[in-house]
């Protein structure tokens, strides 16, 4: 005989001259209405948590509600609104004269039908000014009076001479605290010569002594490597001040140029 174990035959088959009362037998019979009845529910909770957001969006949302319910609306006070300024607007007429006015008409030889105004009496312009037209005065007018043109010194004025001019050409030359050998003295202390075996040569440098002294536009000319034409304009720039040029009696500017020789030790 064929046995079908998806029916419950085998069950008589396994526990036939056994005590079927005992439980496991009752609860292998029923197994399959249980596993029935586990697939069902676990398919209706599987669905519904599915489909609750779905059925969540679709009812009305209560907060949403109660949040519309509690907007306020609040007055708000608008800026005043701008008056429009009306462009080219003719000035204020002048006030009225103290004295009167009268008009003063152009005598012009004519027909005596063609004419249509008289020009005014003698009498009439006695205590009056002649103008373009007739105005009434007003004798309450606080009247303008011209100020005289002022008499006082005129202050001359001096163009400062900035020009900078070449010791060749100067009437006092510019010159260093103690003497030039003294500024020599002061380049020889203060110039640190590279370290480099058998460097000669000169470093020509100009520089400008100004009106009080300092020294400025320090330029190289020429140098001959090694940064000397750098260190050069390093020591100028710490060197005291000097004793400035004067040309007719003034200060002035004065191009200087220093050659500086360099010779390594050996």
């Amino acid at each position: 005989m064929k046995l079908d174990i998806i029916k419950n035959q085998w069950l008589d088959i396994v526990f036939e001259g056994r005590n079927k009362i005992y439980g496991a037998y009752e609860l292998r019979k029923s197994n399959g209405k249980t596993t029935v009845k586990a697939l069902v529910i676990g398919s209706l909770i599987f669905s519904a948590a599915i489909a609750a957001p779905l059925i969540a969006s679709l009812l009305p949302d209560s907060a949403e509600e109660e949040e519309v319910k509690e907007v306020k609306m609040a007055a708000v006070k608008l800026p005043p609104k701008k008056e429009e300024v009306k462009p080219n607007m003719p000035p204020p007429p002048p006030p009225p004269p103290k004295v009167d006015q009268v008009k003063f008409v152009k005598p012009v030889v004519a027909k005596a039908e063609e004419v249509t105004e008289d020009p005014p009496k003698i009498v009439d312009l006695k205590d009056k000014k002649v103008g373009a037209e007739t105005i009434k005065g007003d004798p309450d007018a606080v009247l303008t009076v011209d100020e005289p043109v002022g008499k006082g010194p005129v202050a001359e004025v001096v163009q400062e001479d900035n020009t900078v001019y070449n010791t060749a050409g100067i009437e006092v030359k510019p010159d260093f605290p103690g003497g030039i050998d003294k500024f020599y003295k002061f380049v020889g202390n203060n110039y640190k010569t590279p370290e480099e075996e058998g460097l000669k040569g000169k470093v020509y440098v100009t520089f400008v002594v100004e009106k009080d002294g300092s020294l400025t536009d320090i330029k190289v000319l020429r140098d001959i490597g090694y940064g000397t034409g750098a260190e050069a304009i390093r020591v100028l720039k710490k060197c005291p001040k000097w004793t400035p040029g004067e040309q007719n009696g003034k200060k002035v500017r004065v191009l200087y140029s220093l050659p500086i020789t360099i010779q390594s030790a050996e």
